[in-house]
């Protein structure tokens, strides 16, 4: 299935999404409950009926589809339980050009390198991503495969974890890199309000049964910036989870970024960054596209 959420006169709804059309379960089901994204639907009680309600309305014949240009789209994970979980350094050849970038001489990560970017940073995948320009210069993109845990996850196996993950969602890490390189850490680089658009939609597991086989992509301003395979990711998605289940825990909602590919903008020669006009295309197989302009 195919989970978006969106603007409704009473704040936001849970719908399906199939082929640029959205379909609304509250209207076709008399008592169906206030979902107002994801994560309410993983904390109800009744998930599992409304889970099942969900997959035969995908196949109704009766169901009512209506145009996604009709709807204001938001985040599927409207403000995940915790900050956004992220993976850096997690594509062979983003860290050899970041290493290079830094004049960085060392090896590959023999471990994942975590940190973590505010839940509020979270906006639409169509929403306007704000410049910033009292605070940075140095707005840069990432296209990254999102994992939205769909259960609670305490010291789980490598082997057992891809069982825990609900779905998945296409993000774009926005990083200001001047506040990264002055702060000497992430954080603040990375969580800037706005700075962390996701969607269109999540995509539930069922429906991609390997992670690490999706062509990710991004476009500044039309022009392919990121060309990669998650194929090419050093830690893979089941790897994450059984790691931070082991050394976090997880939980219903929560959310992680697992990494970008080689093409960002501070590693070019010259360097690149956004700017307020700029539209910023973040594509993965399978899922979907987000569409951004920096304002």
């Amino acid at each position: 299935m195919h989970l978006a959420v969106v603007v409704t006169d009473s704040g936001s709804e849970l719908v399906l999404a199939r082929a640029g059309n959205l379909c609304l379960p509250s209207a076709y089901f008399p008592n169906w409950p206030a979902l107002a994204d994801v994560v309410a639907l993983l904390a109800s009680a009744q998930r599992p009926q409304l889970l099942e309600q969900l997959r035969r309305l995908t196949v109704a014949p009766d169901a009512q589809w209506r145009p996604e240009s009709e709807f204001q789209l938001l985040a599927p994970v409207l403000r995940p339980p915790k900050n956004i979980m992220c993976l850096g350094w997690n594509y062979a050849e983003h860290a050899k050009e970041s290493m290079h970038a830094k004049d960085i001489k060392g090896e590959l990560p023999e471990h994942p390198l975590v940190f973590t970017k505010a839940a509020t940073a979270v906006i639409g995948p169509h929403a306007a991503v704000p410049a910033h320009q009292d605070v940075t210069t140095q707005l840069d993109w990432e296209v990254e495969l999102g994992v939205v845990i769909g259960s609670h996850a305490y010291g789980v196996s490598e082997a057992d974890a891809l069982h825990y993950v609900f779905g998945y969602t296409v993000i774009n890490d926005i990083s200001a890199r001047d506040l990264q390189a002055r702060h000497k850490q992430f954080f603040l680089g990375k969580s800037l309000p706005g700075t962390c658009p996701m969607g269109p939609a999540l995509v539930t597991r069922d429906e991609i049964p390997d992670p690490q086989n999706l062509a990710l992509r991004c476009w500044v301003n039309n022009v392919l910036k990121q060309d990669s395979n998650t194929c090419h990711q050093i830690f893979p998605v089941a790897r994450v989870v059984s790691l931070l289940s082991r050394l976090v825990g997880l939980e219903p909602g929560d959310v992680i970024a697992t990494g970008t590919p080689s093409g960002v903008g501070f590693a070019r020669t010259p360097p690149e960054f956004l700017r307020a006009g700029d539209e910023v295309r973040c594509d993965i197989e399978g899922i979907g596209s987000l569409t951004n302009m920096v304002m």
